[in-house]
């Protein structure tokens, strides 16, 4: 039963309303003073809305909003008013009051409000990061919501302690103990991350004590302090510890258990706390290039999208779009290719508006009311295009700068230009791919099959005008920053060319420390705890040993080479339609490049196909921000009916996910990855 709270100063209107809403089974509490309000407010959180009148002695209504806001600021509050005026309906809005009603308000309108404003009201607890846990059972309580999910944390906490408590596996005690012979092809630890660091007869545990400054201090005859290695024991417990961490993020990750950021800050938290690394190498595990790179591909972002320069982008590439064929074989491959290098969140957030004026305009000019065909195809192949443009360069996206990291670890990390020259190919063959899909699977269920893309788009292009100063100098900008990724990344990194660029932009005023700020922090912390994740992993074994105990599960063809460039793709692909691309490779990238080493494979085609195949995240719209846009923009603008379902995506990003993997291993790993070589 509901919860409302009526404030309102006038007695006989205050018990009346209260009497009428009660015999509609609400449940009310009323009272006739802001200040009561706002404590009530604070103390009973089963309020779901609160109606409140404008004009009160005490406090006026928008004194009490004010105050309600700072303790509830998701709480929906309609506000009543007997003294309405557009003034005071302006400054209530600033304070996102829900509704403004005039007072007496009809009450199936007032009921109809309440209801809307508790459907809403989890949409903006969501948006205020606050988390709506459902009513009536312990199980409810266990399942939670999105960022809490009290369930999934106990079950994060018992596998942790299993995993971490246990007794260490033998295998994993072999690998820690084994003495470097120096050959290869005979030691146990030789796909160990920090393998040509070790010394001749040094173990992992050894090496592992010596690189972090970890050990035990004992007495020796003279009574001196000395320091001793670790044991295997004391080091297969960090390991453990790591692969606890590992299993506790992924599922935190995946479910929305608690905010992505928290998870990333929580990671750290266990590595200081169980002594993996030393506080400064912690830190330092969190810094990397990478972090800083995808850092300041955010804040570019923001200056394209504050110019208006990703319009232009966008209307520059539908431009050759005349028909509904061309936009899909022409439009989309080209689109592919700039999603490798721009951010493909901010070039769907900016086409995918555009696509829905021109399914508004087609609907419109033909007079018919919906084509959902069209819409669904418009979304879907423009969102998949983006996926697979992932492959293309590092700009790409935070997976990829999560896996230069993770190579660098190895001492194996390409450059830009050797990335692009693998994974550029791939992306408008993928993009061929889809439009062919989506062309085929769609020209029989369109209303609409005569659509002039191109001059819709010349219209639309027509009311933004000229490009000015900013729009010019930011294309400059963007044009250096990539010859500098391409050149010189060998010794400035993918961070430094970034981060000049920022400080270019600031200098000519487009980019502004408050959109600096402005970036999601939560992505920034993802990537940055994804390196610590993985030198933790790496520097203590685990890594190790997982990958030793994937491959020896595996079948004998698929334990090297392209065998085993085609099951890690496989594992990645599906994994990362369940959760974020960027978590996807935190999780297995510290995995698939030991099982390459260890398998003699190189560790180029296992971490390409690994990064690759984490942008196959066609299926679920939580597995990247790509989809969820899509999704939220494919609304008609008239009804507000959602146009494309979950289970559009379900079915046809099921297809492009098979067709990925097709494209991905008889084009790229059978095909010209072998002319190229490694």
């Amino acid at each position: 039963m509901p919860k409302l709270l009526i404030v309102d100063d006038e007695d006989k209107f205050r018990k009346m309303l209260t009497t009428r809403l009660e015999m509609r089974g609400y449940d009310v509490v009323d009272l006739d003073n802001g200040t009561d309000a706002i404590k009530t407010v604070r103390s009973d959180s089963d309020i779901d809305v609160v109606i409140l009148d404008r004009k009160m002695p005490d406090m006026n209504g928008e004194e009490v909003l004010a105050g309600i806001r700072e303790f509830r600021p998701a709480l929906p509050v309609i506000m009543l008013t007997g003294h309405g005026s557009m003034r005071s309906a302006m400054e209530t809005g600033k304070l996102e009051a829900y509704a403004y009603l005039e007072k007496p308000a009809d009450l199936d309108h007032l009921i109809r409000t309440i209801e809307s404003a508790i459907e809403d009201k989890v949409h903006a607890m969501a948006r205020h990061e606050i988390a709506y846990v459902e009513k009536g059972s312990l199980w409810k309580w266990l399942k939670g919501s999105h960022n809490s999910r009290p369930g999934i944390i106990l079950l994060g906490i018992i596998f942790f302690a299993l995993i971490t408590f246990t007794p260490a596996p033998d295998r994993l005690m072999s690998l820690l103990s084994w003495e470097k012979t120096g050959k290869v092809e005979q030691d146990l630890n030789a796909g160990y991350a920090s393998y040509r660091g070790m010394h001749e007869d040094e173990s992992i545990a050894e090496y592992y004590s010596r690189y972090s400054g970890m050990g035990n201090t004992v007495v020796n005859e003279e009574g001196n302090k000395v320091k001793e290695p670790l044991t295997p024991s004391q080091a297969a417990f960090k390991a453990k510890v790591m692969l606890g961490i590992l299993i506790v993020a992924a599922m935190f990750w995946a479910s929305g258990a608690v905010p992505i950021g928290i998870t990333a800050l929580a990671v750290g938290v266990f590595m200081y706390f169980f002594g993996i690394l030393k506080p400064d190498d912690v830190a330092a595990a969190y810094a990397k290039d990478a972090v800083i790179f995808i850092f300041g591909v955010l804040a570019i972002s923001n200056a394209i999208t504050k110019t208006g320069l990703d319009r232009r982008i966008g209307l520059l590439l539908l431009g050759p779009a005349k028909t509904l064929p061309r936009l899909l074989f022409i439009f989309l491959p080209l689109f592919g290719m700039a999603c490798s290098f721009v951010s493909e969140h901010a070039l769907i957030a900016f086409v995918m508006p555009l696509f829905m004026m021109v399914y508004v305009s087609s609907i419109r000019a033909a007079g018919v009311k919906k084509d959902r065909a069209l819409a669904v195809m418009f979304a879907l192949s423009l969102c998949f295009a983006a996926n697979c443009g992932g492959p293309g360069s590092p700009a790409a996206g935070g997976r990829n700068a999560i896996m230069l990291g993770i190579l660098s670890d190895y001492g194996v990390a390409p450059s830009f230009g050797e990335w692009v020259a693998y994974g550029l190919p791939f992306v408008p063959v993928m993009g061929l791919v889809i439009a062919a899909y989506f062309f085929f699977m769609f020209r029989r269920k369109l209303v609409l099959k005569n659509i002039n893309v191109s001059a819709l788009v010349k219209e639309a292009s027509d009311k933004i005008g000229p490009m000015n100063r900013n729009e010019y100098i930011t294309a400059i900008v963007l044009v250096f920053l990539i010859i500098l990724w391409i050149t010189a990344s060998d010794f400035l990194g993918m961070g430094g060319p970034v981060i000049l660029c920022i400080v270019i932009l600031n200098l000519f005023r487009i980019l502004r420390w408050k959109d600096i700020a402005a970036i999601p922090w939560d992505v920034v912390a993802l990537y940055a705890s994804a390196s610590a994740l993985g030198k933790g992993l790496a520097v203590s074994g685990a890594a190790l040993y997982l990958a030793d105990s994937f491959i020896s599960i595996l079948p004998e063809f698929f334990r090297s080479g392209e065998g085993l460039a085609m099951a890690t793709s496989i594992f990645t692909g599906i994994a990362t339609n369940f959760m974020s691309d960027g978590a996807t490779v935190s999780a297995i990238g510290p995995i698939t490049i030991p099982m390459a080493k260890i398998s003699g494979t190189h560790p180029w085609m296992v971490g390409f196909a690994t990064a690759f195949a984490s942008s196959f995240a066609h299926m679920m719209i939580i597995g990247t921000p790509n989809n969820a846009i899509a999704y939220t923009l494919a609304k008609d603008p008239a009804t507000g009916e959602q146009l494309v379902r979950l289970s559009d995506f379900l079915k046809h990003g099921a297809a492009i996910l098979v067709l990925s993997f097709a494209v991905l291993w008889l084009w790229a790993f059978f095909g010209y990855w072998r002319f190229i070589g490694f």
